[in-house]
Parts: structure tokens; C-alpha cells; sequence
């Protein structure tokens, strides 16, 4: 069994941020290494305050649940102003009602556990993002550093 394992985040939503730091903080309590690699818009889920404030788009999201079961709601009205809240709202319940941590708590867990948070400089230039806007325990590195840890027999994701 491999014992490291590789995440890249690159989508800043709030259905993309789970499953990296799920994943990421069972591998670490299974006793593996492991390294989330931050980059484009994954970065808006370690920016300081901003993990619990990310939103769900009801857009090009065709298998997301009906707010009301058994009615069908055409993907268009996820167009309408309101949709992203009432979206992301049910996502937020969701996650409450099943005792699943929230994004803020599920990355204080990863980071005290020793999981390696890494924020994508070139990313970072790109988007005018200063390690400042970043919170504690990220460090700061290129592709080539994220690279190097996964190409040590390392399990690799993308989300």
C-alpha cells in the first residue's frame, strides 16, 4: 500500500472543497503523508475567513438533489437570482444534519494532524494572492515542490 497520498484542489466551491480534506484527513489518521497542492481557484479555501463563506453553484450541477423530491427543476432556473444561496443552504444542512465538520474545522484538523497544506505560488502571483491572505500552517511552494513529494510512490487526486 502506498503511504503517501496527493491532492490537488483547484475548484473554490464548497462541494469541491470536501472531498480533498476528507480524504485527506482519513489518509493522515491511516498513518500516510500527505500533501494538499492549493491552486487557481482551490486557494479561496485557505484564504483567512473564506472556507465556511464558499458557495454551491446550481449551474452545469445536473446531479445535485431537487430542493423539492420528485419534481424535476429545469437546470435554467439555477440562473435566477437566489438560486447559488438556496444551493448552497442545502448543502450547508446537509452537511449539519449528517455531523459532518465544517470546511474552517476540517482544515484546522488537517493542519494540526500534520497534513501538508500547500498554496501554488505561480498560482498565487497570478491572482494577486498575498501568504498573508492565507491562513496559519500554509506553506508556500512551486509545482516542482508538490511534484517531488507525489513522485515518492504517492496515491494522487484532483478535485
Amino acid at each position: 500500500m502506498a503511504k503517501r497520498m496527493a491532492i490537488i484542489s483547484l475548484h473554490g466551491s464548497l462541494d469541491a472543497g470536501y472531498p480533498p480534506l476528507i480524504l485527506a484527513t482519513a489518509a493522515v489518521a491511516m498513518d500516510m503523508e500527505v500533501a494538499i497542492f492549493f491552486t487557481f481557484y482551490g486557494l479561496e479555501i485557505i484564504k483567512k475567513g473564506n472556507a465556511d463563506k464558499l458557495q454551491v453553484s446550481p449551474i452545469a450541477n445536473p446531479a445535485m438533489p431537487q430542493p423539492i423530491p420528485g419534481i424535476s427543476v429545469p437546470n435554467i432556473i439555477g440562473v435566477l437570482p437566489g438560486m447559488t444561496a438556496v444551493a448552497t443552504g442545502m448543502m450547508n444542512g446537509w452537511m449539519k444534519k449528517a455531523n459532518v465538520a465544517k470546511l474552517s474545522e476540517l482544515l484546522e484538523i488537517a493542519i494540526e494532524s500534520g497534513v501538508r497544506i500547500i498554496a501554488c505560488q505561480m498560482s498565487m502571483d497570478v491572482m494577486g494572492i498575498k501568504k498573508e491572505d492565507l491562513i496559519d500552517g500554509v506553506e508556500v511552494a512551486g509545482a516542482a515542490a508538490f511534484i517531488e513529494f507525489a513522485a515518492d510512490d504517492a496515491i494522487a487526486l484532483t478535485f
